[in-house]
């Protein structure tokens, strides 16, 4: 079957992020779909991270002649297809083995970055093979400098060019849900893992295939590859340490731009441009980890008055649709990240199932700019919004 009769099934069969959503729950164990899900809290976040894009509405303008929508855009000195990447996830091996080489392989056949956690569980040397010139680096910041030295120079090394550092875990969440879910660090062989494990036949044997999910790039450090060691080393030695002169020590040391992620204050964007930092990344980690922020999208606006344009603004938390690109787009933002879209891609469809959910939403950003009557970003920043 030829790629373009296999996009055409695929997207008649998963038109949207939901239906791959709905797909990849039947796909995976239940411990593995709640921690892809969960918020933390009573995840009241992780609605209104969606819901508040619906308030955004435009009013369309028409009798435009031919219309073709341009999505190419540039950041860092990179040319992108469309401002769009995937955002960082970790333990992301829970929900998909190897989903982390396929989604980096997505990122260079498509042109979008593809950002790896530190956390993920595939390394960035075994990464950086796939993701060509795409790969962005997400470092949760170690307290150990020797640690952060040697992290930065093994991402440097594998290709990455971007560095974003996390400022919006100071410590770890509560994820009731995923408690509940009984997921541990390590995984328990329970009565209920092993049936999930039989009634998810497919997800059991490519895990076994590539055994059990495991936070390669940091074990390198832990002289123990016990997964409960390495967790608890995780718990003890990366993050809640980050401050600004941390912040200007990553900007010293590492030789490209460096973004902070997870600013939802104006002034901490302010703060991060005054003392140099490339980029700002408005995001509330997915609604996962503080319950009491804002949406993030209700964030952006405010980020982007404060910025002035002296650095690009990077947004994500909530996006599911073409339509909510195009709401951050006008908000103000330069370029739009999702996680969770492109995990459900790999996890309904498999290993092009990330490419997938990149075309969903890219043919569905260019489809709203032409039903808005826009044909690029320059001209979506001057449309009107219904007040």
């Amino acid at each position: 079957m030829s790629y373009q009769k296999q996009k055409d099934r695929l997207s008649n069969r998963y038109p949207a992020i939901e239906d791959l959503a709905r797909k990849a729950k039947r796909r995976i164990p239940q411990v593995a779909w709640e921690y892809l899900i969960s918020g933390t809290g009573d995840e009241a976040l992780v609605d209104r991270n969606k819901s508040a894009f619906q308030r955004i509405n435009f009013i369309p303008r028409f009798c435009k002649g031919a219309l073709a929508a341009t999505t190419a855009t540039s950041l860092f000195g990179k040319n992108y297809s469309a401002p769009i990447g995937i955002a960082p996830v970790g333990l992301t091996g829970l929900m998909w083995p190897r989903v982390e080489h396929y989604l980096a392989a997505t990122a260079d056949r498509l042109k979008i970055p593809f950002c790896l956690s530190t956390n993920a569980t595939e390394t960035p040397e075994t990464v950086g093979a796939f993701v060509g010139d795409m790969g962005w680096f997400q470092l949760y910041p170690p307290k150990d400098l020797e640690i952060r030295k040697s992290l930065l120079e093994r991402a440097k090394d594998a290709g990455f060019h971007v560095l974003v550092v996390t400022a919006d875990v100071p410590m770890a969440s509560k994820r009731e849900r995923t408690k509940r879910a009984g997921l541990t660090m390590p995984p328990k062989i329970t009565p209920r893992m092993i049936w999930e494990g039989i009634t998810h036949p497919v997800w059991s044997f490519y895990t076994m295939v590539n055994g059990i999910p495991r936070l390669r790039t940091i074990e390198h450090y832990a002289n123990n590859n016990s997964m409960r060691f390495v967790s608890g080393f995780v718990g003890n030695r990366l993050g809640g340490t980050l401050d600004w002169d941390y912040c200007r020590e990553l900007k010293d040391a590492w030789d490209g731009p460096v973004v902070l992620k997870g600013i939802l204050h104006p002034a901490d964007a302010a703060k991060a441009i005054e003392i140099g930092l490339d980029g700002i990344y408005v995001s509330n980690h997915g609604g996962r980890q503080f319950n009491g922020a804002p949406a993030a999208i209700e964030a952006l606006p405010g980020i982007v008055r404060e910025v002035g344009g002296k650095a690009p603004v990077i947004f994500d938390s909530g996006i599911r649709t073409g339509l909510d690109i195009m709401r951050a787009l006008y908000l103000g933002a330069d370029f739009v990240m999702a996680g969770r879209p492109f995990i459900y891609g790999v996890a309904a469809l498999g290993k092009y199932g990330g490419d997938h959910a990149a075309s969903i939403l890219m043919d569905d950003l260019q489809n709203n700019m032409v039903q808005l009557g826009v044909a690029d970003f320059e001209e979506l920043r001057k449309a009107d919004i219904w007040q």
